[in-house]
């Protein structure tokens, strides 16, 4: 390579590491509040308890008298905290998951918009609602009269049952009253899905998003699509800061705002009803580094009249826990899609099914991941030794390759005709090495997409990894984390690279050992069991390489002489079965 390439490429892997420098010490998530997500003391599943009072959310229209008041309605392993003014779902405590600092998740902890809070602008609850609590019925209501004499009130009720089945589920009823001698109309109202922000240290911004469904498919946005966008390098801007994503379709079924590894999910249950979405980005304000932001939104719904002594109810589904794919197709047929996979959803799901049955079986998440590489590798052996065999062919080519190189070097089409010419004659395929890559690539990404969603990954160990879905970082220097998984990736991927039979030419091998680098850069703030899993895959490719190079290879010898001996070899034991 020349100096120009050898500086791109030194510049692109310093920035790669830049990067990763930036995003460990600047995207972390706001210090919980004191607090704010420890675990309450236990209730009764569908009690219902008072709880200190929290800060109120900024509302419309609030009465002067009324005072912040707290209450929740718990299950077996979730409590939600309700706000009486805003009329909403305050926060969700998950107890059966922990977050920073060994302390129960808190959903919604920011508090900027409550779950299930109404409006009739987008981002603008409206507020001044009075609250009281059935502790037999396990419900909360909530309930407003509007100047011109409309009642607006709200009813949250747990799922009947003891709050197994369904423990991160709340019903919301929302019925509009006229008890008036006029009609009245109520204009088009959101109801809100609350927000979504940072749980840990290392979620990536692209994590935090606003989901909606429509007929089969979903739309999304991360927090970044709100920011200033301009071309790389050249500066030129291509727009500016969005304060608001709405989106209009006919068809709307949900509206979820997520995290890395959980979500609030609202679904109307009363009909195609819903005419848009909305969503909005806020900051979390931190000390001494750049914000964190987090994206908040909802789904509004048409508006009605109602005729003197009349009124209307509209029902929704709410549910906000982790991403459980079970418990998401429970909502609905199209609710797991918060998952994202991506293009190769079907390989991550099939991944995630496998890898929850041998941990059903082995009772450990790592080695669940360790089992399934080696049945991975073991079902594509085959393929692997055809492709070794073939480059230790391409190999023994290489030294008529540089003859060819050195006689037709200023005539790069003639080049490439004679070495395909030569390819054909000695019966050896320049393709079937890279057969194995590519199997391995949607494996690679269905593994990097299901490993980045999995919430049955989370604090889940391996020797000194805490957990699988952060990374293993030991220690820090200078600021910079210490991962040894991603490193002894790298590692091996070198050993492999040592080992395995070289072919092209020398440019192409030196760009060839530029991969445990981007590997490594990839993967190193990522979840750990995604290295814990090439790593794996890596060593078992290390001793498969061994164990076939180690093998006799037959001469190599041009196709057509191949040919006319074997053919000859059969006419000579045809003539000799039927000689006298």
């Amino acid at each position: 390579m020349d100096r120009k390439s050898w500086i791109a490429i030194i510049l692109s892997v310093t920035g790669l590491f830049a990067w990763q420098w930036y995003i460990s010490k600047y995207y972390t998530p706001e210090p919980l509040p004191a607090g704010a997500s420890a675990a309450p003391t236990a209730t009764p599943s569908a009690a219902v308890a008072a709880t200190p009072a929290a800060t109120p959310v900024t509302t419309t229209e609030p009465p002067p008298s009324m005072s912040a008041r707290a209450e929740s309605l718990s299950t077996n392993s979730t409590e939600f905290v309700f706000n009486n003014d805003a009329g909403g779902i305050e926060q969700v405590i998950l107890r059966m998951h922990l977050g920073e600092n060994h302390e129960n998740v808190a959903l919604n902890r920011s508090r900027t918009m409550p779950i299930g809070a109404f409006g009739f602008n987008p981002s603008e609850v409206l507020g001044g609602f009075e609250m009281t609590a059935d502790r037999a019925k396990g419900e909360v209501f909530f309930k407003r009269t509007q100047p011109d004499g409309l009642e607006i009130s709200k009813r949250f009720t747990l799922p009947p049952g003891d709050g197994t089945k369904s423990p991160y589920t709340v019903n919301l009823e929302v019925t509009f009253t006229n008890p008036g001698a006029a009609a009245i109309q109520v204009p088009d109202f959101f109801i809100s899905a609350g927000g979504a922000a940072p749980i840990h240290i290392h979620d990536l911004p692209m994590y935090t998003r606003f989901d909606w469904g429509h007929e089969a498919k979903m739309s999304n946005i991360d927090v970044n699509w709100f920011s200033a966008s301009s071309v790389p390098l050249i500066g030129i801007p291509i727009h500016g800061e969005r304060p608001l994503y709405l989106e209009s379709n006919p068809d709307i079924r949900w509206a979820a705002v997520a995290s890395q590894y959980f979500c609030t999910i609202v679904t109307p249950q009363s009909g195609s009803l819903t005419k848009s979405v909305w969503a909005k980005r806020f900051a979390i304000a931190k000390l001494n580094a750049a914000p964190v932001f987090g994206v908040q939104g909802g789904l509004i719904q048409g508006g009605l009249s109602l005729a003197p002594g009349t009124r209307e109810t509209r029902t929704f589904q709410i549910y906000s826990g982790p991403k459980e794919i079970p418990r998401l197709r429970e909502l609905g047929p199209t609710q797991d899609q918060v998952m994202s996979f991506g293009m190769f959803g079907f390989v991550s799901e099939f991944l995630l099914w496998s890898m929850n049955h041998l941990y059903a079986l082995l009772g450990n998440y790592a080695a669940a991941i360790i089992v399934l590489t080696l049945l991975i590798k073991t079902i594509l052996w085959p393929v692997q030794n055809k492709a070794t065999n073939e480059m230790r062919k391409m190999a023994l080519l290489s030294p008529k390759m540089t003859e060819m190189r050195d006689k037709f070097k200023d005539d790069p089409q003639k080049l490439n005709e004679e070495t395909m010419k030569l390819y054909k004659e000695y019966g050896v395929n320049p393709f079937s090495g890279c057969l194995p890559m590519l199997i391995q690539i949607p494996i690679f990404f269905g593994f990097y997409a299901m490993l980045g969603t999995a919430i049955e990954l989370r604090n889940s160990s391996f020797f000194w990894v805490v957990d699988l879905s952060q990374p293993d970082t030991i220690a820090h220097v200078m600021g910079f984390p210490i991962n040894i998984l991603p490193i002894v990736m790298a590692g091996t991927m070198v050993w492999q690279m040592i080992i395995t039979p070289k072919t092209g030419d020398a440019m192409q091998q030196r760009i060839f050992y530029f991969m445990p680098i981007i590997f490594l850069v990839f993967c190193y703030n990522y979840a750990s069991g995604l290295a814990l899993y090439w790593t794996t895959q890596n060593l078992f490719s290390i001793v498969q390489l061994y164990l076939t190079r180690n093998k006799p290879l037959p001469t190599l010898e041009k196709k057509s002489v191949v040919a006319k001996r074997t053919a000859a070899e059969a006419k000579k034991k045809s003539k000799n079965r039927h000689s006298p």
